[in-house]
């Protein structure tokens, strides 16, 4: 079966998109060659494909993480072997059923986790571990709105922030979605696009509100998500799937309260904070708070999963199957 890599043509639309045939890879000094068992799709592939977050050169190839088998080591290369079961997060270049990784950017998976979880739970794993450790130390009692509850990252927030001892408020779409965010562990939830989050929010803080708002919403969302907190609650924007943020005038910050703006790529850009966050997405997903499977697409197939993925239609991750 001959090796394929899906190339991004330029930003735009799933059309974009082509699969092609590639040549045989051969890993350098310092680093692998990865036979992919599973791709994990998440909205940052989105965000490259349209250009929102343009990538460095086009034609160029998408998708930030995933799992499988090592078939080849590079000089200077001693951590790992072949035959290892590994993967990565927060590194662009994985719709492919081969590539070339950077060895300091792979992690040894253990027994317990299969490559099809790793590749759907990592990155949101990482995220999640960014969010309520760096971003903010969520703690015992601190009551937690968590946007998009029963997706892919934020359903590992619902159960994550929960194991820390938080009261979590999730919103989500459908009521469909909302069994789903239950099921996880939310302790309340504001159901519908066109809900009065505000008000909603007050009613089941006691009119006080939240001390954290996690949005990957974005558009007109994270004025509504800052007048859900209290005085001096941080409001944290890491993503657009409703459109981008529109200018925001600083008197929402009124009463203490302050905005982030998180990005997780931004983060493990730094090689510790990478070892760190992959190590506790590891230790997470090993001890069960991994993302449900909502679909998976045969590589050839990635238009039609982008359409799906980018349509919102389906609560948790996608995978790409090489």
């Amino acid at each position: 079966m001959a090796d394929v890599v899906v190339k991004l043509e330029g930003p735009g639309g799933p059309e974009k998109l082509t699969v092609t045939e590639q040549e045989p890879l051969q890993p350098g000094n310092g680093e692998i060659l990865v036979r992919h068992e599973a791709i994990g799709m998440n909205f940052v592939d989105i965000y490259h494909r349209t250009g929102a977050y343009a990538l460095p050169a086009y034609p160029g190839v998408i998708g930030v993480e995933g799992a499988g088998i090592v078939e080849a080591v590079g000089p200077a290369v001693t951590a790992i072997r072949t035959g290892d079961r590994i993967a990565y997060t927060a590194t662009l270049g994985a719709y492919a059923t081969r590539r070339i990784l950077k060895a300091e950017r792979a992690f040894l998976l253990p027994q317990a986790v299969d490559s099809r979880t790793a590749a759907a739970s990592m990155l949101k794993a990482a995220t999640a571990y960014m969010l309520l450790h760096k971003t903010v130390c969520v703690g015992s009692g601190m009551t937690v709105l968590v946007h998009a509850a029963a997706g892919g990252l934020g359903a590992i927030l619902v159960r994550w922030a929960k194991d820390l001892g938080a009261i979590v408020i999730g919103t989500v779409s459908t009521p469909e979605k909302a069994h789903i965010a239950r099921s996880h562990g939310a302790d309340h939830l504001v159901i519908g696009r066109n809900a009065d989050l505000v008000s909603e929010v007050r009613a089941l803080t006691d009119g006080k509100g939240v001390d954290i708002v996690y949005d990957g919403i974005g558009g007109d969302t994270l004025v509504q998500s800052l007048r859900s907190l209290k005085p001096f609650g941080r409001a944290v924007t890491l993503g657009q799937a409703a459109g981008p943020v529109p200018p925001l005038n600083v008197e929402e910050l009124r009463q203490g309260k302050s905005l982030s703006h998180a990005s997780v790529i931004a983060f493990t850009a730094d090689p510790a904070n990478y070892r760190q966050a992959g190590e506790a997405a590891i230790a997470a997903i090993a001890r069960g708070l991994s993302s449900i499977i909502a679909a998976d697409y045969s590589l050839n197939d990635v238009q039609e999963a982008h359409r799906t993925l980018e349509s919102g239609r389906l609560a948790g991750s996608f995978l790409l199957l090489p």
